[in-house]
């Protein structure tokens, strides 16, 4: 096919391969699927009273069908994020930071040190692409190019998203239509079928299922963010995400990471964890507000998190036992 803002493509031929195109013919009433010509061959066939029930003429449409198109050409025209570097800025104390910071698609990398540290400072410096114009004086550089609203305008403004462990809705919006919502804003082709992947997902991340038609804000905080992690993963275009301490948020972390790590995402985490801390490739240690050192995962920690991993279903196994009002005669009942 040719570029999708070529208007010379028959109707039906666009909508085949960007479905959410029906949708802009469906508000006015017309059938997509039953148009073969181009639009600009089809739009002389529409009759007064077309223009006057729609209140709007010739060029009013036709510019609403251009911005149509540009939207779905710079969705697919995204450039690719090849490297996210942080160069040194300064700790609290005004000395220099010892290193820099560079984050690669599909890698896991957190942000360790005491609370109170940094830990947050750098991931706001990020959500910022900072320009030596933050407390730390980082620069933030995205290919190796401080950033730019070009950089920005190519992703529509979210060049980065960030999940926290407080997050809640107050939409008046069940599930499916606000996961539909945010699809044909990114005028996601199949909608439908993204939507109920991210519900899926959702769902095998979240301690606790929920329903498609479940209002969003019945939704617990658990579950809240595991719909979250799943639409970023399935339908957000952010290839950054920045993750503050989900380590109580109530969801699988293992599989939450997985699952960005598989849409080739940037994931850069603040946490205590011990266990997302050794599920990760590397580590950037913070002390005073300043990145002290950066530490590879090495084999022997990479061998002591299946370890500590076999604890950790154990504990999951007892909180679980509880919550559901059981009561404990022996041990063995966990095993």
């Amino acid at each position: 096919m040719n570029s999708i803002s070529d208007q010379d493509i028959p109707i039906n031929n666009l909508v085949e391969a960007y479905p959410v195109i029906a949708d802009f013919f469906t508000s006015f009433n017309l059938n997509s699927n039953e148009i073969e010509l181009s639009f600009s061959e089809f739009i002389d066939t529409l009759n007064d009273q077309f223009w006057e029930d729609n209140g709007l003429g010739k060029l009013e449409f036709e510019n609403l069908f251009s911005e149509l198109l540009s939207g779905l050409a710079n969705c697919e025209e995204t450039s690719e994020i090849k490297t996210l570097e942080v160069l040194a800025g300064m700790d609290k104390s005004g000395e220099a930071e010892l290193c820099n910071l560079q984050l690669k698609p599909g890698e896991i990398t957190c942000i360790v040190g005491p609370t109170g540290s940094g830990k947050s400072r750098l991931l706001a410096d990020i959500e910022w692409l900072a320009n030596e114009d933050t407390p730390t004086k980082r620069v933030v550089k995205i290919n190796g190019k401080t950033s730019s609203d070009d950089i920005i305008s190519q992703y529509g403004g979210k060049l980065i998203a960030q999940i926290t462990q407080n997050m809640n809705f107050v939409l008046d919006m069940d599930v499916e239509s606000f996961l539909m919502l945010h699809a044909q804003s990114r005028f996601i082709p199949n909608a439908q079928q993204v939507v109920d992947e991210v519900i899926e997902l959702a769902n095998e991340l979240s301690g606790e299922s929920f329903k498609p038609d479940t209002p969003v804000t019945f939704l617990s905080g658990g579950q809240s963010r595991a719909l979250m992690i799943a639409d970023v993963a399935c339908i957000g275009k952010s290839p950054i995400v920045l993750i503050d301490e989900i380590e109580n948020a109530g969801v699988n972390k293992k599989k939450a990471l997985e699952l960005l790590v598989q849409k080739d995402k940037i994931v850069l985490m603040a946490t205590h964890d011990p266990l997302l801390i050794l599920l990760a490739d590397k580590r950037v240690v913070i002390k005073n507000g300043g990145m002290r050192k950066i530490v590879e995962t090495n084999e022997i920690e990479r061998k002591f998190y299946h370890e500590l991993e076999q604890l950790d279903e154990k504990i999951q196994l007892t909180k679980n036992f509880f919550r559901n009002g059981n009561e404990m005669s022996n041990t063995s009942e966990l095993i």
